[in-house]
C-alpha cells in the first residue's frame, strides 16, 4: 500500500517539524520517528487507525504519533494523510482527499 501526504498535510507536517528543529531539535527527530512508525504501519494495515471522535461519521480515520495525530483516509491502493494535528488542538474537519 502507498502512503502519500495531501498538500495540506504535508505543510502541517513539515511546518510542525520546523517549529520543533528551532525549539528542541532532540523532540523534533522523536516526532520525525515516530512519524515514520506510523507511515510503516499504514503501509502493512491501512485500517489499523481509529475513528476520529471528533467527526465519527467521516470515512477518515487516525493514528497517534505524539503529539500529533495523523487523520488519513483510505483510496484504493493509496493511503492519504490528509491532516497532521497536534493532540493539544481542536481539529478542524479533514478535506477531502480530492480537495487535499
Amino acid at each position: 500500500m502507498r502512503v502519500r501526504f495531501t498538500p495540506q498535510a504535508d505543510r502541517q507536517y513539515l511546518g510542525a517539524l520546523a517549529y520543533l528543529q528551532a525549539k528542541n531539535p532532540a523532540g523534533a527527530l522523536t516526532v520525525m520517528r515516530r512519524a515514520e512508525a506510523v507511515i510503516a504501519q499504514l503501509r502493512e494495515h491501512p485500517h489499523s487507525g481509529h475513528a476520529i471522535p471528533e467527526y465519527p461519521d467521516l470515512p477518515h480515520r487516525e493514528l497517534p504519533a505524539p503529539p500529533y495525530r495523523f487523520f488519513y483516509r483510505v483510496v484504493d491502493d493509496t493511503v492519504w494523510i490528509v491532516a497532521v494535528w497536534h493532540a493539544r488542538q481542536l481539529p478542524e474537519e479533514p478535506d477531502d482527499v480530492a480537495r487535499g
